[in-house]
């Protein structure tokens, strides 16, 4: 029966009938079926069975050849039936049978015990065989170890001797490891005393020998040397006084520096030489840091600077005379001598040259003395601090541009002589003015090229100021031509004016910007006064010459057209006012002569004349109709004569007033005549209209003609302004 059958039919009959004992079988097949495999254990177990009882495959050879011995395996299948083994078609002439379905489980129960036993009997024999093997090796080790441990022994009873025998020997090395010690740290002390207090063959060498530059090692050496002395004294200030190793220091470094700074000395003898004699002047770091130091021993660095002020006055003399006469390298730029021709040129390029040359030394001396430069504008004040390199300086620089002022000064002082004309006397003389202030601003008023400039300057100015006062005097000198009649300046007066407004021109541009009105104004007064004085007094003196022989020339006009250019000359420029007021006032005199003469050839013109000069003439008690010019026919002949005049063009315009070049001066001269003449009217009506002048029929008598006694109208009639009192028609 199978299991399946057999399980089945406990159910059934359970579920029709009363519980009853459930089978063995189907309780152990409900255990095996409700066990939990996930276990480990549970499956290792089942993996190691597995394992055990894996399914073999049986071969059965062929029937006739079939051999008849067996192994221990084949002994297995006397248990199994034929009819239960299925064949499978042979491969390669031997029949494969598959086991039976639960072939293998009968067999794990059968033979599971013994198969067990048996492994676990295989594993014990090899473990066996394999302790074996170990023992034998420990018992190999063993007499080792002992052998070792005798060899041991022995060598530690030798090492006892050895150390009993060596005992006093290492109580002696101890003592003198500890000695050692102490010498060491001695030692030491010593060395850095010495390292601190002494110089090394090294830096006696660098002070001492001349094969070794003054470079960083020398002043590396050097400082070292002035450290000692310093520290030396520090050590030598206590309580027992100076110590003899103490002054022995001192007087070794003492002999070191005093060779340093003799050899500082010799060397920059040499450089200054050498560098005096180049065109290009650069300071190297240790030439600065030489001279800084050298500066210590006062003696030494001026004996030195002596040297270098005599190189570098014979450098510069050479220079400037190759630049005069040579040019420069390859003949560029060209020798200034070359233009001697040019004055102006001539004279600025020498100038350029020299302060071209101060800035140069300048920059080399604030290099070589490491002074900062005060970074100023060019042509502004210089500072000059109160310091020993200032002074340096200072004196260098005099002695080394001295020697060019003598030649500098002979070809100015020939070139300025030489000159003709004011304008370029005036130009040289103010070039010469300004290097002379810029040289005070950059070197200082007592330089030596300060000096010399401010007497080239003064000796050119003496030669334009001679220029000046030869061509007034010959502005004076000239006779007035007595047969031109134009009232126009004279040609002289305007080849003069021209100069004048040239030699303004360029004092204007030769302002700093810096100056005050009153220094413009004195700077340029004795110009102005040796320049427009004579022409004025050449004006005035043509017009009183010519008013002789020509009474019909017209001096008024002509001195006011004559002050009235200079005056336009010399306007735009505003150092000239001071002299502008004086034309000014001469002009306004002129004016007031020309305005009373137009005023009365207008009278006259107009009729008046005779009558007001009869109002003015007579006496208070005597009544005007009484006088002959002011008779009642008489005037009224003058005020038709008024009448008629008043519609000329007199009114308008004048001719004699049209030769004025300044059409305002015309204007204003013809409106203040006519004005007067408005005046004049108005007190001819006021007289003849008082009872006490006895006219009868005044009234008539001023209507009959215009402006009918109306002095409104006649202001209107002038074009001029009514001040008030013109208005009453009595």
């Amino acid at each position: 029966m199978s299991a399946a059958t057999v399980s089945s039919s406990p159910s059934r009959h359970a579920s029709t009938s009363s519980p009853q004992p459930q089978n063995p079988i189907a309780l152990r097949l409900y255990k095996v079926l409700g066990a939990n495999f996930e276990d480990g254990a549970t499956r290792e177990a089942l993996q190691t069975l597995s394992e055990l009882y894996a399914p073999l495959p049986v071969a059965y050879p062929p029937a006739k050849g079939r051999d008849v011995s067996r192994d221990g395996d084949d002994a297995q299948l006397d248990d199994i039936e034929d009819g239960d083994v299925k064949s499978k078609p042979a491969v390669n002439g031997v029949r494969v049978a598959d086991p039976l379905p639960g072939d293998i489980a009968a067999r794990a129960r059968r033979n599971l015990r013994r198969d067990v036993e048996s492994r676990l009997a295989d594993s014990s024999r090899k473990f066996l065989k394999a302790f074996g093997e170990v023992d034998k090796q420990l018992d190999t080790l063993q007499e080792h170890l002992s052998a070792m441990r005798v060899r041991c022994d022995e060598a530690q009873t030798q090492l006892d001797d050895t150390n009993d025998a060596c005992k006093s020997l290492l109580d002696r090395a101890g003592s003198l490891r500890e000695e050692r010690q102490v010498i060491t740290t001695r030692q030491s002390i010593v060395s850095l005393l010495l390292g601190r207090f002494t110089l090394d063959e090294e830096e006696k060498e660098a002070l001492t020998s001349r094969d070794v530059p003054v470079d960083k090692r020398f002043f590396r050496a050097m400082d070292k040397a002035e450290k000692i002395r310093d520290d030396c004294r520090v050590l030598m200030t206590g309580e027992d006084g100076p110590t003899p190793a103490g002054v022995d220091i001192l007087s070794a470094t003492s002999s070191y520096l005093e060779q340093a700074y003799q050899k500082i000395f010799r060397w920059c003898c040499f450089e200054f030489r050498q560098m005096g004699r180049d065109a290009q002047l650069e300071v190297g770091p240790s030439m600065r840091e030489a001279v800084r130091r050298l500066r210590e021993r006062t003696e030494l660095i001026t004996e030195a600077l002596t040297y270098l002020s005599h190189t570098r006055q014979d450098t510069l003399l050479t220079a400037f005379t190759n630049a005069l006469t040579r040019g420069g390298p390859g003949g560029l730029p060209r020798p200034i001598e070359m233009h001697a021709h040019d004055p102006l040129r001539y004279v600025g390029d020498m100038l350029a040259w020299v302060h071209q040359a101060i800035a140069a030394e300048r920059e080399f001396l604030e290099s070589l003395f490491g002074v900062r430069g005060d970074r100023r504008m060019v042509g502004s004040i210089r500072r000059f601090a109160a310091s020993v390199e200032e002074e340096w300086m200072g004196e260098l620089m005099d002695a080394a541009v001295g020697k060019l002022c003598t030649p500098l000064k002979v070809r100015v002082q020939q070139t300025v002589r030489s000159q003709e004309s004011s304008i370029t006397s005036y130009k040289i003389a103010n070039l010469l003015q300004f290097y002379m202030l810029t040289m005070q601003r950059t070197i200082g008023e007592e330089a030596v090229l300060s000096k010399a400039l401010k007497e080239m300057t003064d000796m050119a100015f003496e030669v334009f100021f001679d220029s000046i006062d030869t061509q007034g005097r010959s502005l004076l000198r000239v006779p007035p031509d007595l047969d031109d009649t134009s009232v126009s300046p004279p040609l002289i007066i305007l080849d003069h004016a021209q100069v004048l407004r040239e030699i303004m021109v360029v004092y204007d541009s030769s302002l700093m910007g810096d100056e005050t009105e009153e220094q413009l104004v004195a700077g340029f007064r004795d110009i102005m006064d040796k320049m427009v004085d004579p022409a004025i007094e050449t004006c005035m003196t043509s017009s009183e010459e010519k008013r002789k022989h020509r009474p019909t020339w017209d001096k008024s006009v002509f001195v006011l057209n004559t002050l009235a250019y200079l005056q336009g000359v010399i306007e735009p420029f505003r150092f000239t006012a001071e002299k502008q007021g004086v034309i000014q006032g001469l002009v306004e005199t002129k004016v007031l002569q020309l305005t009373e003469e137009h005023y009365r050839n207008l009278s006259k013109e107009a009729g008046l004349h005779d009558v007001v000069a009869a109002i003015e003439g007579r006496h208070p008690s005597e009544p005007l109709s009484r006088i002959p010019a002011t008779q009642t026919s008489r005037l009224q002949t003058a005020l038709r004569e008024f009448s008629r005049w008043l519609s000329g063009p007199g009114v308008v315009e004048s001719p004699r007033l049209s030769q004025l070049t300044l059409q305002s001066l015309a204007t204003r001269v013809h409106q203040a005549a006519l004005q007067r003449l408005a005046e004049a009217y108005q007190r001819v009506c006021e007289e003849v209209r008082r009872p006490e002048n006895r006219y009868e029929a005044a009234a008539t008598l001023l209507g009959s003609e215009r402006p009918f006694g109306q002095v409104h109208l006649l202001w209107q009639i002038f074009g001029l302004q009514d001040d008030g009192q013109g208005g009453r028609t009595g």
